[in-house]
């Protein structure tokens, strides 16, 4: 019999050679010797446990199983097949019966007490103390000291909410994929860049079809929208993507998302209630920088407020200008159609002129020079790497200093069939010091969805899909940049959810730096950098409507956070009662009166945000704050640059993440810088929650 690739632990994932069969038995027999080894540390030294003779072993292990997993959600995410889909969903209630039977594993918990309270506690490293703290939290938070019927329960209600979670991401997936619009009359492409066009022609030979084949995805729905001059195909692509996965649109009740969300949201709250917490969102809060429900709606609505007087001025002279160009009333499918035209008569500046000036090689090779600049690294591309795709590319990362490879990076840019929508960062492997005393370097994976190349040319980006690029390196860096070798606390791991955009948010920045623009950017013909008047017009656009995009996130993070802070059982979720509710206090663009927002809402019904999503703009809040002190001093300023890598980047999950800002910028957060970045004018008086 061949050898399960998912049972090689030693190095980097053998992509290519994974197959369906492999998945179920590499979980299963992880899932036991996780299981055994917890089992037999605690039998064998119960009496006098350390951190070598069990933690440490405890850690192998559990790095093991999530090599396996890593790598399975990994491909369900970016080559979703039937078959692997399916192997996938049948080991969730696994993994949700172990993590559950290991946090309430009660002789564990009593050994991790045991070294917590004893005197080689203190000798202990400061990760090591953090890891042993967060895992005695999280027993309490996974029911350890509930009785044997609610401990059943609670397994039960985990079990249950991941299968459905992945049931709402996969119709999310299938809703995506399960429209198309064909059209054969080019007529109806006026107003289409070439670029979006080539496109469409390329899906519709791929579907063996005459003329031109337009998605959901957003490669092929953006620029449809945003320049397609036939306003009813418009309103069929809006209505057909902001109903996906709902009882309503072009494929109602097919892969209805209803009954999930609002299993979802009950199983969540009798989680929480089981967990003595008042609500889920009280729960969310409980591993979070934030202290209380108070404090987050506190924050939303306040910078709603701040945001408010200057979106509806957005809004009217979006409309004034629609009625001007002969739309006599603004409707949602006209949105992003005007705001472009207005955008480009203000500011002489198109999203999809600018492209010729981003190709991706050039972009990718400008955002590594940043890093460069910032924290004295170099990646360079590695060949004969294994991956799942033909146009994956995979990067070490050398520490200039040393010279020595700190870690390494897939990236998969490009959208496609059997691929997730949107842009995400996650863990392929976690920096860590093995049993056998190899140091495991962090690898990541950087996840798009933007335009393939057509005809072989190279992919021309956006600036929104640079921002976007920088966005996810940020969280790259903070995977692969960390000096943490335990593995709980490592890179990404044990960071507060409302942390965790910070070096993300924060990365953004250099996407926009006048100078970053002069190496970041290259015309594909002329091979000259952005011309000056091109640049002034792309700095002088980047808050145009921003206090409508403000607004339209505080909509999304106020919704998420009081369906779970206000879910009654006897009610029900009241879901679009919430969100209409919402939507007053907030909203100031017209609405579509069958719009299915939430169904397709996979951030928070299928993506760890729930109750969460508010931390966007929390961390910006801090991003925008920490690149104000690169403003002062430089933006590649060297010293500034190391402090940031240190008490941000490097220290994972280990430390308080509020205490390192502090020490990073020299006081308290302040609001003031984002409110200037953003461009909200006249701002009210600003209690701020972040700081003093």
């Amino acid at each position: 019999m061949t050898q399960n690739p998912l049972l090689d632990y030693s190095g980097m994932p053998e992509f290519s050679a994974i197959k369906p069969e492999h998945v179920k038995e590499a979980v299963t027999i992880a899932i036991n010797k996780c299981i055994q080894v917890i089992e037999e540390v605690s039998s064998k030294y119960k009496e006098d446990p350390t951190w070598d003779n069990t933690i440490a072993q405890v850690e192998e292990a559990d790095d093991r199983l999530s090599k396996v997993w890593s790598v399975v959600s990994h491909l369900n995410s970016v080559n979703n097949t039937p078959e692997l889909r399916a192997v996938h969903d049948e080991c969730l209630p696994l993994l949700s019966e172990f993590s559950s039977w290991a946090g309430q594993y009660k002789p564990y918990f009593e050994i991790l007490k045991k070294i917590e309270t004893s005197d080689a506690f203190g000798r202990l490293s400061l990760p090591q103390q953090k890891a042993i703290k967060n895992s005695l939290r999280d027993f309490k938070l996974s029911g350890i000291d509930l009785p044997p019927d609610d401990q059943k329960k609670y397994t039960q209600i985990v079990s249950r909410l991941s299968e459905l979670q992945s049931k709402f991401s996969n119709n999310v997936l299938d809703a995506t994929h399960g429209f198309t619009l064909h059209i054969t009359d080019k007529e109806k492409l006026k107003g289409l860049p070439e670029g979006a066009i080539k496109l469409a022609l390329s899906e519709a030979q791929n579907q063996k079809k005459e003329g031109y084949v337009f998605t959901l995805e957003m490669p092929s729905y953006l620029p449809f929208m945003t320049y397609c001059e036939d306003r009813q195909l418009r309103e069929q692509m809006y209505v057909a993507y902001n109903t996906r996965s709902s009882d309503v649109g072009p494929n109602a009740g097919k892969w209805d998302n209803a009954p999930i969300m609002e299993e979802i949201l009950k199983l969540r709250d009798e989680e929480a209630k089981l967990l003595g917490f008042k609500s889920y969102a009280h729960l969310s809060l409980a591993t979070n920088m934030a202290d209380t429900p108070e404090t987050v709606v506190s924050f939303l609505e306040d910078l709603a407020k701040k945001s408010l007087k200057q979106g509806k001025k957005e809004i009217q002279a979006l409309q004034e200008y629609a009625k001007s160009k002969g739309c006599d009333q603004l409707q949602p499918w006209d949105l992003a159609y005007y705001s472009e035209k207005l955008r480009q008569e203000k500011y002489a500046f198109s999203e999809e002129e600018l492209r010729p000036y981003f190709p991706e090689n050039k972009v990718i090779e400008g955002m590594f020079e940043c890093a460069h600049r910032l924290y004295g690294i170099s990646l360079k591309q590695r060949y004969g790497v294994d991956v799942w795709n033909e146009n994956v590319k995979c990067f070490d990362v050398y520490e200039d200093k040393f010279g020595s490879r700190i870690g390494s990076l897939f990236m998969d840019l490009y959208a496609r069939p059997g691929k997730n929508g949107g842009a995400w960062m996650d863990e392929c492997l976690t920096r860590r010091y093995r049993f056998d005393g190899v140091l495991q370097l962090p690898v990541a994976y950087l996840i798009c969805n933007f335009s393939r190349p057509v005809n072989s040319d190279v992919s021309l980006l956006t600036h929104d899909e640079v921002v976007t690029l920088f966005h996810e390196f940020g969280h790259t860096l903070n995977q692969l940049l960390t000096k943490i070798d335990i593995s709980d606390v490592s890179g990404i791991n044990g960071v507060p959810w409302d942390a965790v955009e910070l070096p993300s948010q924060f990365n953004e920045n250099y996407a926009w730096q006048n100078e970053v623009l002069q190496f970041l950017s290259s015309n594909v013909k002329t091979h000259k950098p952005l011309p000056k008047e091109k640049l002034e017009a792309l700095l002088a656009a980047k808050n145009f409507q921003s206090a409508m995009a403000m607004l339209r996130q505080i909509e999304f993070a106020l919704f998420d956070f009081r369906i779970h802070l206000e879910y009654d059982k006897a009610k029900g979720g009241r879901i679009f009662e919430i969100l209409n509710e919402v939507k007053k206090e907030v909203a100031v663009t017209p609405q579509f009166k069958d719009a299915r927002f939430p169904n397709n809402f996979t951030h928070i019904f299928a993506g760890g945000y729930a109750a969460g999503y508010y931390s966007y703009k929390w961390a910006e809040v801090l991003a925008a704050d920490a690149f104000s002190l690169f403003e002062e001093k430089g933006i590649f300023n060297r010293e500034v640059g190391k402090s940031f890598e240190e008490l941000i980047l490097a220290c994972g999950g280990a430390s308080d993440p509020m205490k390192n800002f502090e020490e990073f910028r020299g006081r308290k957060p302040s609001v003031d810088a984002f409110i200037q970045q953003s461009g909200i004018e006249n701002s009210l008086m600003y209690q701020d929650p972040l700081g003093s």
